[in-house]
């Protein structure tokens, strides 16, 4: 109950997330939709399909849809009323993969996938909605831009939420303290510039 729960909350925040990116590009209601879709189901659906899982998640359960579609129209009608902050596509973004890498990580885990696998296949939940969306929208996705705490937030989150697990805690108790790791790494990137180092090579003043 509390994974359905979460993976609720999960695709209604990246649905946001794929909305306000459609809006800064001045999509049509189709666009909106498609990318609202896009960004909420991308991670999900390549973690099932990794997993030979079928059908694919929002295939089998309509309420999916209709909770992506619910969140754009809200979205929509919400920014006509007041313009949300310039961060908030990136705060929508940092709730979702916080979110989808917890989620993504435990169905992984019922599969029977090793930690390892377990920690990786939630970084793809939780990040590859917005590769998609960022993508679609001709923008480089967040996960390649230097340096920011990204999949390495998901990784840490995802790694928290197994060595607790494993250390015997209770559920929700280690579910949350990973969506609390993932999300506090990732904002902290967007509000104090955070960030890994970064892999330089050569001059860059070289022709």
């Amino acid at each position: 109950m509390w994974l359905y729960v979460l993976e609720l909350i999960g695709i209604s925040v990246f649905a946001v997330s794929g909305t306000l990116a459609a809006g800064r590009k001045r999509l049509d209601l189709i666009g909106v939709l498609v990318l609202a879709l896009v960004t909420a189901m991308g991670g999900g659906t390549v973690r099932d399909l990794l997993l030979d899982r079928h059908p694919i998640i929002w295939l089998a359960d309509p309420i999916y849809l209709v909770v992506i579609i619910a969140s754009a129209f809200l979205t929509m009608a919400y920014v006509r009323w007041r313009p949300p902050p310039e961060k908030s596509l990136l705060v929508a973004d940092a709730l979702g993969l916080a979110l989808f890498s917890i989620t993504g990580a435990q169905i992984a885990q019922r599969a029977g996938m090793n930690p390892v696998s377990c920690v990786l296949l939630g970084a793809i939940t939780g990040s590859a909605g917005g590769i998609l969306r960022d993508v679609l929208t001709a923008e480089i996705p967040m996960v390649f831009r230097p340096g920011a705490l990204y999949v390495s937030a998901a990784i840490a989150g995802t790694t928290a939420f197994f060595l607790l697990d494993r250390l015997g805690v209770l559920q929700p108790i280690p579910m949350l303290i990973g969506i609390a790791v993932v999300a506090v790494l990732r904002l902290a990137a967007i509000w104090w510039q955070i960030s890994l180092p970064v892999f330089r090579f050569g001059r860059d003043d070289q022709s």
